[in-house]
């Protein structure tokens, strides 16, 4: 953003900073935030501190300060910016769960570790971050990030003192901070929308079992290798007439979702068309069925199986199926198209992490504290909502057309 753009917003920005950064607490940390947000926001090719300093004006060190080693909560500025979301941003249809990673020169900030980087396409030096967003079909925008911290940063007190990590840090797998997230923004009376995710989070029974419980619909994916019994099928019968009938099916009912997908009639296969993207309706081939799961569930595992939808695309010029989701839903019965639009929503968390990371700066944080990369990452969300609320206010007053409007470079449209 230019400067002369950001000078017009200056009035909006600073009401929308007084309102989110009451926890901060003393005046001069709300200073500091203003400048920093507002380095995020202005043009650069950097969005490190000293850069963004000197397109400000501000102090280098007194900025240093206020995102290293300032004791203001990064936690509590996500929830007050959450709350004028929820407050001013239409209810979202859909929460994301997803992950990205910050390439790393070396291995001394927080939480790198040698493994893949989605922003490389190979193994590096990396930092991992899991967030989840609110989207609708319009737009979205981030409720909270937690960066993966990896087994040797936990057990390690040396890399532990280095990072500066709290006492309380313990191990979580990708998933339990997933869940974590999702549960945060239950607690803020956030509504949740349906929940999309990759395999890594889908195929984990235990993971969706925990949506359930909360009452949180989901769409995610899974791979073809799942183990499924058809609700079709016939029922397991108890062994005796005292006995309860097996949680388990037997063994020449059970399918996997590749199995399921060979074994569809052609007349079961329904072609959807779910959205109009730029270069067309987007239009593919799917198939569902009601299905529960049939994996070994361990002496551990007393979680009841329940009944799930199972979406398979497979297009009619594929040699084999594309995608494989599960999806619960508190409809008996959800539509066909419904389902679809659920399954698809997640692109809109890759347009997020690309305007976030090239036009805010999400992946240019140079500190190594846990704390800085905490607050680092609260204060680009912070601009990134600014944003989407100046968006939003395009539309009601339609004064002006979005694209022309002073957020132009950061709101973007898919090609998928």
């Amino acid at each position: 953003m230019r400067a002369r753009d950001l000078h017009a917003l200056d009035r909006r920005l600073e009401r929308f900073l007084a309102e989110v950064t009451v926890s901060m607490g003393r005046a001069e940390r709300k200073l500091w935030a203003s400048y920093y947000v507002r380095g995020l926001l202005l043009d650069g090719e950097r969005k490190s501190i000293e850069p963004m300093a000197k397109r400000t004006g501000a102090d280098v060190q007194a900025l240093q300060q206020f995102i290293g080693q300032s004791p203001w909560p990064a936690d509590q500025l996500q929830k007050d910016i959450n709350r004028v979301t929820k407050e001013r941003l239409p209810a979202p249809q859909y929460w994301i769960i997803d992950e990205t990673s910050f390439p790393k020169q070396g291995t001394h900030s927080v939480g790198v570790t040698h493994q893949y980087c989605g922003a490389l396409g190979k193994l590096a030096n990396c930092q991992v971050a899991v967030s989840l967003h609110a989207s609708t079909d319009q737009m979205s925008w981030p409720l909270g990030w937690e960066l993966y911290l990896p087994q040797t940063w936990i057990s390690d007190s040396t890399l532990r003192s280095k990072g500066a990590i709290p006492k309380e840090a313990t191990y979580k797998t990708k998933p339990q901070l997933a869940i974590e997230l999702i549960e945060k923004a239950l607690s803020q009376g956030l509504c949740p929308g349906v929940v999309s995710a990759d395999q890594l989070y889908g195929e984990s029974f235990g993971w969706r079992a925990q949506l359930k419980a909360k009452g949180v619909a989901y769409c995610v994916a899974t791979s073809p290798q799942t183990s499924l019994w058809l609700c079709t099928a016939v029922a397991p019968t108890p062994r005796s007439n005292l006995g309860r009938p097996p949680k388990r099916p037997p063994r020449d009912q059970i399918l996997s979702a590749f199995e399921v997908a060979s074994q569809a009639s052609k007349e079961a296969w329904q072609e959807v068309t779910w959205r109009q993207g730029t270069r067309g309706d987007q239009t593919s081939r799917f198939y569902s069925v009601a299905v529960r799961a049939a994996h070994r569930a361990g002496k551990n595992n007393k979680t009841e199986r329940w009944t799930e939808q199972l979406l398979i695309e497979w297009p009619a010029d594929q040699p084999s199926p594309l995608h494989y989701w599960l999806c619960w839903m508190k409809e008996d019965q959800p539509h066909l198209l419904d389902l679809v639009t659920n399954a698809k929503a997640r692109w809109r968390v890759e347009m997020d992490y690309r305007e976030l990371k090239e036009e805010l700066g999400l992946d240019h944080f140079e500190g190594r504290s846990w704390v800085g990369w905490q607050h680092h990452v609260a204060l680009v969300s912070l601009a990134f909502v600014f944003l989407r609320l100046e968006q939003q206010g395009c539309k009601k007053n339609d004064k002006t057309d979005v694209a022309s409007s002073p957020t132009q470079a950061h709101t973007s449209t898919h090609s998928d």
